[in-house]
């Protein structure tokens, strides 16, 4: 069975930083992306990094391009966001996703992290306080 085993995230003022971890598991693939969506009130889902643990590739929404790094531990199946200088409009519920299979972002026109997720885990709850 597959799992995505999410941590982190929680309460920050504006300006501070967090990291997210995402751990993968119970499947045979050696290639495969990880990423993360988020979800504010009322608002849609919102696709915003990807690493590719095949070629360490990554994505960023422009939203967050700048202010959030994403890394992997491919030994340990592991991604970490790291999101600095963090807003208040980054208040969200944060998802884990996994997308089976060998992905390169670093071609943009194959519009890589448009791919539909074959996983998600569950959400993390990230506040920014103004």
């Amino acid at each position: 069975e597959v799992q995505l085993q999410a941590s982190g995230g929680g309460l920050v003022q504006a300006g501070g930083s967090l990291r997210l971890s995402c751990a993968a598991s119970g499947f045979a693939n050696r290639d495969f992306s990880i990423g993360w969506f988020r979800q504010a009130p009322g608002k849609e889902r919102e696709r915003i990094s990807y690493i590719s643990i095949s070629d360490s590739s990554t994505y960023y929404a422009d939203s967050v391009k700048g202010r959030f790094t994403i890394s992997s531990d491919s030994a340990k199946n592991t991604a970490y966001l790291q999101m600095n200088s963090l807003k208040p409009e980054d208040t969200a519920v944060y998802y884990c996703v996994l997308v089976l299979g060998w992905i390169t972002y670093s071609d943009p026109n194959t519009a890589a992290h448009e791919f539909e997720p074959d996983y998600w885990g569950k959400g993390t709850q990230v506040t920014v306080s103004s």
